[in-house]
């Protein structure tokens, strides 16, 4: 799917692309051009690929994953329920804090579901504390984990 929500159809190279990027990313000086060389292609031709991938939409991220808890952050997911003729003001507004690394437009009286990873206790209330004053957020559940579950979602792409 394109940013626009169409299906788009991917070339065999972009498959290919896709899987080194999922599970053999190569963690050298220059791994756009490890990936070519494996590819037969010129580093350049590889480089353009993930461009246009990302620029499509195809690549949402591209980096490392930090289990944030080990290095002394903490997190919540919450849910607010938002006064529909206020979603996009108030989308914007949990969007502008760099802390936030999702946010989700959902069905149900609470629509509004985000989470955010900040570097200690007290900023992430100050975050919370900021976003539940806004205009046309009515309530804003706290769902701290429990208990962590962590997956490693890799879609197949190509074959083997």
């Amino acid at each position: 799917m394109d940013m626009a929500g169409s299906i788009t159809p991917l070339s065999e190279l972009e498959l290919k692309i896709l899987h080194l990027l999922q599970h053999q990313f190569p963690l050298v000086e220059r791994p756009f051009r490890h990936m070519a060389e494996a590819l037969a292609l010129e580093e350049e031709a590889v480089i353009d690929c993930v461009e246009r991938l990302y620029n499509k939409g195809l690549i949402r991220r591209f980096g490392a994953s930090v289990n944030s808890r080990k290095v002394g952050y903490v997190s919540i997911l919450a849910a607010a329920k938002v006064r529909p003729e206020c979603i996009e003001t108030i989308a914007s507004l949990i969007n502008a804090f760099p802390e936030v690394t999702h946010n989700y437009l959902r069905e149900g009286e609470y629509n509004v579901w985000f989470t955010v990873i900040a570097s200690n206790q007290e900023r992430l209330n100050q975050i919370l504390y900021e976003i539940e004053l806004a205009h046309g957020l009515d309530a804003l559940l706290r769902l701290p984990a429990k208990k962590v579950f962590k997956v490693s979602v890799k879609f197949p792409l190509i074959a083997g």
